[in-house]
Parts: C-alpha cells; structure tokens; sequence
C-alpha cells in the first residue's frame, strides 16, 4: 500500500489541478456578489500601485513553497512545478502524511493585524499554482487527496467556487481589498493548510 500512495497522489493531485488549470470548478455566477475587490497580475507583470483608503501600503503577503521540479513534474504532469531544487514529491507526500501540513507550503505571514479598506498583496514566490481565498472558516480545497492527508476533508465553500483568475502563478499576485472588520481568514485552496488570519479594525 506505502509503495503505491505516490502513485494515487500524482493522479489526484494531475485530476485536480488539470481542472485548476483549465475551467474553474464550480465558478459562481456572474450575480453573485463578491465580499471584497480582487485584481490578479499575471507572473513578470508589475501589479498597479495600490494604496490603502488611509494612505498606507499594502499587506504584503509571500505564497510559499519548496517543490522540487523535477520530480513534481514527472509524478504530477509538466509544468506543476517550476523552481529548482526543493522537496521531492515522495517526501512531500510522507510528510503530509505524517504531519498533516508541510511547514515550506505556507503564507507569511500566517497572521496579521489590519483596518477596514486596507489591501492585502499576495505574491507566489513558490514554484506551484496557489490561491489566495477569503474563507468564512479554513476548511478543505479542491484536491481531494491533499484535503485527506491535511485532516481537512470539508471543502470550505468558497473553495468549490474559485473563478479563473483566483488562481496565482508562480511570480504571479493577488490583491484583495478588506470591506469589514472581524476576523479575516484565508487559504490556499489547493494546499489548505496554507493559511492567514487577520484581525481586522
């Protein structure tokens, strides 16, 4: 069974993010309304100058990961991982698996403090595809096989209806502006353990 769980992952992991990569699952209609404003710059374009309501700069937030390309790309499909070096997928599966999160995968910060009307900028600085998704509560994301392994087996709503451009590419950002105060929360929906929580004033 141990020899043979790299194997299921690299098919989870290539179903979920074939369908990260092409249509999004399950987007949400274009009347739905949206919590907070969102603006994706795509990798090697600079993203506009954003300034919070109260003259501040942005929240900046790093996307991390450690994959290593070579054998990322060949358990999950070309292109899932683009760094040099890193964590092999083998071990990232026992790690998973032993610990239900992987410390390289994370955001940092992981917690923040900020007041109504400031932006948070995300920026992936990782080798993998991340989101960057406002959660009611952290729950599980779009890869079935990651969702087990983390203890997250509950989708968080918001991640069964992720849009196109919630996506974030290696060098890619993200910015989304807070509108309310309380606790913001947000994940990756791929890896969910991926997490931030912010205090909002």
């Amino acid at each position: 069974m141990l020899r043979t769980l790299p194997v299921v992952a690299a098919l989870a992991v290539a179903f979920a993010l074939a369908a990260a990569c092409g249509t999004s699952p399950a987007a949400p209609s274009a009347n739905a309304a949206a919590a907070a404003s969102t603006t994706v710059s795509a990798p090697g374009m600079t993203p506009p100058a954003v300034m919070t309501s109260h003259g501040r700069p942005n929240i900046t937030v790093s996307l991390m990961d450690a994959c290593d390309s070579t054998t990322f790309n060949a358990a999950v499909g070309p292109g899932t991982c683009s760094r040099n070096g890193g964590v092999s997928f083998s071990e990232f599966v026992a790690q998973l698996t032993a610990h239900g999160s992987i410390g390289a995968w994370h955001f940092a910060p992981g917690v923040a403090n900020a007041n109504v009307g400031d932006t948070f900028l995300a920026t992936n600085r990782g080798g993998e595809t991340h989101t960057f998704t406002e959660v009611a509560d952290f729950g599980g994301g779009i890869v079935d096989f990651l969702n087990q392994l983390a203890g997250t087996p509950n989708v968080a709503p918001e991640c069964a209806a992720l849009e196109n451009d919630d996506f974030v590419a290696p060098g890619g950002t993200y910015t989304e502006s807070i509108d309310h105060s309380g606790t913001v929360k947000f994940q990756c929906c791929i890896h969910p353990w991926m997490r931030l929580e912010a205090k909002v004033r």
